[in-house]
């Protein structure tokens, strides 16, 4: 556990001194953006992240402090199924095979991190049309599943591939996994279904997104702006 926390604490300092030093403004301060694709679940009723796929969207939006990083706020919808049909050895002694669906909404505020400097611009300040980036973030996600509704906070995670089309127009390509602090977002039959006691940090479900998407940029900022009194 130790060693974990040292080389994620090592992970997060790195990022953060690589953004420091290449922390040069991006022409435009924000964008706006939707992303569709195939939602996941992981969870009691699944032995695969792909072994259910649902539909999910998102509509999103950026602040974008420098070509290394932005900070993004996104709202999203993923449909969520399942059945223990394939897990019938690790179900209790006598409990008759259980499925489900639910749609599920998440409210996320997110740190995107690139790892090249991402632009379009004069050859000198060395930027680049195309960036894998990482994603972590915080959020909070309400799932309804047989008339029950589940409420909780997430740990969504990920990483991804962008490029820009134009100097305003930009494609992504992303996959996440989100924690539920939860586990009933899958429904009240499948709550604690191995008699696990769910923890914050244990025994919880969790979803996957697989999306591409498009972003537009505006609030252009000011190259030289000169100032009279």
């Amino acid at each position: 556990m130790h060693t974990l926390r040292r080389l994620l604490s090592a992970l997060l300092l790195t990022v953060a001194a690589t953004a420091a030093a290449d922390a040069q403004e991006a022409p435009y301060r924000f964008d706006i953006g939707a992303d569709l694709g195939m939602s996941g679940y992981i969870g009691e009723a699944s032995s695969s992240v792909f072994a259910h796929p649902g539909f999910t969207a998102d509509l999103s939006m950026r602040y974008i402090p420098n070509v290394r990083m932005a900070f993004r706020g996104m709202l999203s919808v993923q449909g969520l199924s399942g059945t223990t049909d394939a897990l019938a050895d690790a179900l209790p002694a006598g409990m008759e095979p259980v499925s489900f669906t639910a749609t599920a909404y998440a409210l996320d505020l997110r740190y995107e991190f690139n790892f090249l400097p991402y632009g379009i611009g004069e050859t000198y300040k060395r930027l680049r049309r195309f960036t894998p980036y990482l994603t972590i973030g915080l959020g909070l996600g309400i799932s309804s599943s047989g008339g029950h509704t589940a409420v909780a906070p997430l740990l969504p995670m990920g990483l991804g591939v962008r490029y820009k089309l134009g100097k305003r127009l930009n494609l992504n390509a992303e996959f996440t996994l989100t924690k539920s602090f939860s586990d009933k977002f899958d429904g009240p039959a499948l709550n604690d279904l191995n008699q696990i006691k769910t923890e914050f940090y244990k025994n919880t479900d969790w979803y996957s997104r697989l999306t591409i998407g498009i972003s537009y940029e505006f609030g252009e900022r000011c190259a030289t702006c000169h100032y009279v009194d």
